[in-house]
């Protein structure tokens, strides 16, 4: 404790204010009641704040928001500010630190707080006021309001990014960094869900869930938020974004199984994506999230053991007249539905051209009908298995087994499925007492992940519906095409999305 009187203190904190605005070029610059921190942390007043003479210098078409958040010096999280001039980050704003440096040295003066989102001019250290700046703000961090989620799916209004191209909200390009077309792909095929892209554009949603304290996981649930609002941001600059942010998230709690420099395969990536938003999200095998709410349905399983090839007939006979060897009846859900391709005969016509052979969608949905008995080996057991849906989900996902593995190598069958866009319609792969009580059974198309090339290399593209306008589009990367839907069932397709018919649009369905 000081022994100074009180009145002191007051004659030194008036003192002190009063060199503060002495080193001020305006001593009137309390009228435009801008209050900022300046000195050593006192309140004080700047009317420069609304008057930047350097606003000019800012160059738009340099920055870009969906990189890591840190300082290009000290590699820093902490702290960081963008130079809005070259679009660089760096790291404080005191006089010794990096981004004061920068703007002495490159007289670079305007810099905004990616944190706070508030804009400063260096290195005279003041708070830039100015609403020409909010631009900036929404594509650092856009927001959107209920009403505006409602209507994305309404229209299809094209918007003008600031570099001059075109673009659909939802319709927009995912930069390849490297190696990572098979998660773009899943990444852009859940963003046109509508239920689940809706969750995700609104962070009120999920920002009150508690983690565990160390618990990595949320961050993926906050990096694909931010992934969404971005490509539904109807203001952007560019119209294409990085999912760099979102990716080094999936790295990092993927514990580098799925890495942005080396290819995967989008099946599993979106079946562990899809678990681990579920469990960051607070859910659990009973606990629902936004994510069985959209995708889970539920299945009954009949399960038979078969004895084991190398015994006598009498003794299979034995073994099968006891307990152990009696079908099995149990319960299961699940987040997507894995169809079986029948092998591939690769064969030659007349000319001696490779014919690759076709299969129609329902039989290979077969698997499901309650009667299709399939063998399933493990290590030590055999196993037949028929399967028949209980409840189908909003949406629901199939994955075309395509790739088989083995010690040695990866096969692919290249077999076309060949598959209506609409109105597949479900019903006889249900339980009677499903088929009771299921009310809408059919579905439409409305994403399709297709590999192309060789198993372990081979590129990834996909294929979604915008329904605002109902027309089809093609999107590779950053390549972004409009495509006619009788191309689509050209295609070796790989993951599906179908969506639930409401009762309205079974007589208002678009596609073919």
């Amino acid at each position: 404790m000081s022994n100074r009187p009180p009145g002191s203190r007051i004659t030194y904190e008036m003192i002190s204010l009063k060199r503060e605005r002495d080193n001020e070029e305006d001593d009137d610059d309390h009228e435009d009641g801008v209050a900022v921190k300046r000195g050593r942390g006192r309140v004080g007043e700047d009317r420069r704040s609304r008057h930047c003479p350097y606003l000019d210098t800012i160059n738009r078409s340099v920055l870009d928001f969906d990189f890591e958040k840190l300082c290009s010096i000290s590699l820093s999280h902490i702290n960081v500010y963008a130079c809005l001039v070259c679009g660089k980050y760096f790291q404080g704003r005191g006089q010794k630190s990096h981004a004061y440096t920068h703007s002495v040295q490159f007289s670079h003066h305007v810099f905004l707080n990616l944190h706070t989102l508030k804009f400063y001019c260096l290195p005279d250290n003041y708070e830039i006021i100015d609403s020409s700046l909010e631009d900036i703000t929404y594509v650092l961090k856009p927001t959107f309001t209920k009403q505006h989620i409602a209507a994305l799916d309404k229209h299809g209004k094209l918007y003008r990014a600031y570099d001059g191209t075109t673009y659909l909200p939802g319709i927009v390009g995912l930069n390849n960094i490297k190696a990572n077309d098979y998660a773009n792909a899943v990444l852009q095929a859940f963003s046109n869900v509508p239920p689940l892209r809706n969750y995700f554009l609104e962070e009120e949603n999920y920002k009150d869930i508690r983690r565990p304290p160390g618990d990595i996981m949320f961050l993926l649930v906050q990096r694909f938020g931010e992934l969404m609002r971005k490509l539904w941001n109807p203001r952007n600059f560019k119209a294409h974004v990085s999912p760099h942010e979102m990716l080094q998230a999936v790295v990092l709690c993927s514990k580098k199984t799925f890495q942005i420099t080396k290819q995967g395969d989008a099946v599993d990536f979106m079946t562990w994506f899809l678990n681990a938003l579920h469990g960051a999200l607070g859910g659990t095998k009973k606990k629902s999230s936004i994510i069985t709410k959209v995708f889970q349905g539920s299945m009954r399983i009949f399960s038979k053991k078969l004895p084991h090839p190398d015994l006598l007939p009498e003794e299979k006979e034995a073994l099968l007249l006891t307990e152990e060897y009696q079908e099995q009846m149990s319960e299961s859900t699940f987040l997507f539905l894995t169809l079986d391709l029948p092998t591939a005969p690769l064969y030659k016509d007349e000319k001696e051209q490779l014919i690759i052979p076709q299969v129609p969608l329902f039989n290979i949905l077969g698997k499901f009908n309650g009667n299709t008995e399939k063998e399933y080996k493990t290590y030590k057991e055999n196993f037949l298995k028929r399967f028949q849906l209980t409840k189908l989900p909003p949406y629901l996902i199939f994955c075309i087994k395509r790739f088989t593995k083995n010690n040695f190598f990866v096969e692919k069958n290249p077999t076309i499925v060949n598959f209506p866009i609409t109105n597949v319609d479900l019903s006889e792969y249900l339980t009677e007492e499903a088929q009771a009580t299921e009310k809408n059974t059919s579905y439409d198309l409305v994403a399709n992940i297709v590999h192309d090339g060789k198993p372990t290399e081979g590129s990834y593209r996909i294929h979604v519906l915008h329904h605002g306008t109902g027309k089809w589009y093609e999107m590779q990367d950053l390549q972004v095409i409009d495509i006619l839907p009788q191309m689509i069932t050209l295609s070796e397709a790989y993951i599906q999305i179908w969506k639930r018919q409401e009762s309205s649009d079974t007589n208002n369905h678009r596609g073919v």
